[in-house]
């Protein structure tokens, strides 16, 4: 990513806002469910709902996300849409995420802004 080549004082909040974007469109579990089933191939969104335990609407709702943030792609076969990454990159994004949670998991569910517990406040506050 260019942004780690450059010095972190050099770039601008502006220069961060697409990276900052993509993140926040990771920043949901069920986008990352969707996006970890899609490492194995493609998928309906029949089968997607069964995997999330989601409603049709919810699924196609964060389907669309994913789409317009370029990072899955639909494929038309008569009337079903079959679904796939458009980013191989995507891949190699999550396998790091992987990698950097074995190594820091417990300190990332526990923090109290991004963590487990104030996610779970958060979607309580929502409601």
């Amino acid at each position: 990513m260019a942004m780690i080549e450059e010095k972190a004082s050099s770039r601008s909040a502006a220069d961060l806002a697409p990276a900052a974007a993509l993140f926040r469109g990771l920043s949901d579990p069920a986008r990352l469910a969707i996006l970890q089933r899609l490492t194995e191939g493609e998928t309906r969104v029949v089968d997607l709902t069964r995997v999330l335990g989601a409603a049709q609407s919810t699924v196609s709702a964060h389907l669309a996300c994913l789409r317009e943030c370029g990072l899955v792609t639909g494929r038309p076969e008569g009337r079903q849409m079959f679904y796939s990454l458009n980013r191989p990159e995507l891949m190699d994004l999550l396998a790091s995420a992987e990698s950097l949670l074995a190594a820091a998991g417990n300190q990332v569910a526990l923090c109290p802004v991004y963590g487990a517990d104030a996610t779970k406040k958060a979607t309580v506050t929502e409601r």
